[in-house]
């Protein structure tokens, strides 16, 4: 095999720019002769004084927290998890140093089918330009540029994000690449076709998003269902698909349109983290260049020690509904743990109240009210704790003792993630204050409930991570899980919408994803998780033997599930039925609240929802 010639490495350190390097991954200041910064490697990243040192007339990194240390390849090799070779074939990239072989003295041609990683990079790469091409001139493919356009994107920034369109031939895609010379093989394992029917084309009938990493390579796609009618193509078809992890691609460790956003993420020091592409394209166009999203999961702390590196602050753009409001919750606790200050925007109200109709995120206020409308929604904040305590308020009765001690408890997790004694004892008399809950009382059951063991149905993450915490629509998800078998069923009978908990979601997302894949096997699940800690938890959960079937103790899985959809759609029944009934005691208390007609749909759906109750329960 040939080697890189030691001239050639050589030339590649003289050029180096060692700070331009390091600043990729660490936001650097400089300080005398060197550049300080955060350390990337101990501490998961969360260091509160800059230890990281690099040195460019040396081209040096250095801890001295830590002790890590070495030459700048070697930090590359490190941040990258990538071999040698690999990291100097990189950096020559950048710096536009021509590799020599020491076994041929003949210049390196770049050569696509020069690794898998490198094949995959050129095949990505080609086909966001092919599907860029299918959306922008091709005319049988005019209604989904149409709608794309109907949404308030404009022409140029759907090339600006190269957003494109799969086709809805599944057979097309095979012959096209077979044509350009992909061997089977190599195909095969490409992430672009089924997992069964090798030669059908995964992605199709979509508009599609590519997923870019820092360097502007394209790494796998997204695909939005081109919808019919302003409705998906039905329900057994998924509304997002993301491509499977390869070699190139890890959907916890990516963020959506990150290489987009870098340049302004490290000049305010701020990023915007919104739940989806829509959302995120939205904001750009609107002039917040520093909006980034995950890809189909929850933030994870992968993503939020990515951010950590460049941004100290995160501004979380989440939709108004249940889901989004619960994602903000997890989202902020993430953000709290690996070292990011927290701020929310919530875009509804000043545009609800011109419209009169529910406006859930910012792709809907670009859509109906235009860029700058969104542009001036996304600048009040509020911070994470002012948040928290909003939102408790929301969840809790804070007029009766149970409803304060439930408030105060829906704050701990966020309390327990605070560095500083007096921060928390402030917050905690804050939210004491606010509950109208005696302060000192309150501090006693934080310290009482910080020292106890998380058991029962709390679960021990791995690494300290925050716990999964266990309810009835992660109970239903496992179960699926462990039982692969019974998800056809559950997902007839329940819709992603109606799950609330962010890692019942990501399991589900997960589920799905397999099932249109078809996909089979706890491998195959756990490679589209993106979340260590829930691996670990299904892992854990599906060895202890308690979501398989059991003779002896009666135990049987398929009940399992039926039972926990009941619970599930007879809770959310029964919340809207609450909802209805004080609805209808504003009503009685308030004459001429509720129209006629709003009194007789309120009434009829009353009825509906009775009905299905008693159905559930068998009555």
């Amino acid at each position: 095999m040939s080697l890189i010639a030691k001239t050639s490495i050589q030339e590649l350190n003289d050029r180096l720019d060692a700070v331009a390097v390091v600043e990729e991954y660490v936001r650097l200041e400089k300080k005398g002769g060197r550049w300080w910064g955060r350390c990337p490697f101990h501490a998961g990243g969360q260091e509160k004084t800059a230890s990281f040192t690099v040195d460019p007339d040396k081209k040096m990194y250095h801890c001295f927290g830590c002790g890590k240390g070495g030459g700048i390849i070697g930090f590359v090799m490190e941040m990258d998890k990538i071999t040698f070779p690999e990291a100097i074939k990189a950096l020559a990239r950048k710096t536009g140093v021509s590799l020599v072989y020491e076994d041929s003295g003949v210049e390196e041609k770049e050569n696509p089918g020069d690794t898998r990683k490198e094949q995959l990079y050129e095949l990505y790469g080609r086909m966001a330009v092919t599907y860029n091409y299918f959306l922008t001139k091709k005319a049988d493919n005019a209604p989904a540029f149409q709608y794309i356009i109907s949404r308030g994107i404009n022409t140029e920034t759907i090339e600006q994000f190269k957003l494109g369109f799969a086709p809805a031939d599944r057979n097309w895609l095979y012959r096209f690449l077979s044509e350009k010379g992909y061997s089977p093989e190599f195909l095969d394992n490409s992430g672009l076709f089924s997992a069964n029917y090798r030669k059908m084309a995964f992605f199709t009938n979509r508009i599609m998003f590519p997923i870019v990493d820092r360097q502007g390579k394209t790494l796998a796609f997204g695909g939005r269902d081109m919808p019919l009618d302003g409705k998906s193509s039905g329900k057994d078809v998924p509304r997002y698909l993301n491509s499977r992890d390869s070699d190139i691609f890890k959907k916890g460790q990516t963020l959506f349109a990150i290489n987009l956003a870098l340049d302004e993420i490290r000049r305010s020091k701020t990023v915007y983290l919104a739940e989806g592409y829509m959302d995120v394209i939205a904001l750009h166009q609107a002039g917040i260049k520093n909006a980034v999203a995950p890809l189909g999961t929850a933030f994870t702390d992968d993503q939020a020690k990515l951010l950590r590196r460049w941004a100290e602050k995160a501004v979380l753009v989440f939709d108004s509904d249940t889901a989004g409001q619960n994602a903000a919750f997890k989202g902020i606790l993430t953000c709290r743990k690996n070292g990011l200050s927290c701020s929310l925007t919530v875009p509804a109200d000043e545009n609800e109240a011109q419209e009169g109709e529910k406006i859930k995120d910012p792709a809907d206020i670009l859509q109906k009210f235009g860029p700058e409308a969104l542009n001036k929604s996304m600048k009040c904040f509020i911070n994470d704790f002012e948040y928290l305590i909003s939102r408790s308020k929301t969840l809790y009765d804070v007029s009766i003792p149970d409803g304060k001690r439930a408030a105060m408890v829906f704050l701990f997790p966020y309390l327990e993630l605070l560095d500083s004694e007096m921060e928390r004892n402030d917050c905690i008399a804050i939210a004491a204050d606010s509950f109208g809950a005696d302060r000192e009382a309150a501090r006693k059951d934080f310290d009482r409930r910080h020292k106890e063991d998380k058991a029962g149905r709390v679960e021990a993450a791995s690494g300290g991570e925050e716990p999964v915490r266990m309810n009835d629509e992660l109970f239903l998800l496992t179960v699926a899980a462990v039982n692969p078998a019974l998800y056809p069923e559950l997902r007839r009978s329940l819709e992603i919408r109606e799950i609330e908990n962010p890692d019942a979601k990501e399991l589900f997302v997960a589920l799905e994803e397999c099932f249109v894949n078809e996909e089979s096997g706890m491998d195959a699940l756990l490679a589209r998780i993106g979340s260590q800690r829930l691996r670990d938890f299904v892992v854990r959960r599906g060895a202890s033997g308690e979501f398989s079937d059991d003779a002896a103790s009666g135990r049987n899985t398929a009940k399992l599930a039926e039972d926990g959809i009941k619970r599930i759609k007879g809770k959310r029944l029964r919340a809207r039925l609450a909802e209805i009934v004080a609805e209808l005691h504003r009503g009685g208390r308030n004459p001429g609240e509720l129209s006629p007609d709003d009194l007789d749909e309120l009434l009829t759906e009353k009825m509906r929802i009775d009905a299905d109750i008693r159905k559930l329960e068998g009555r």
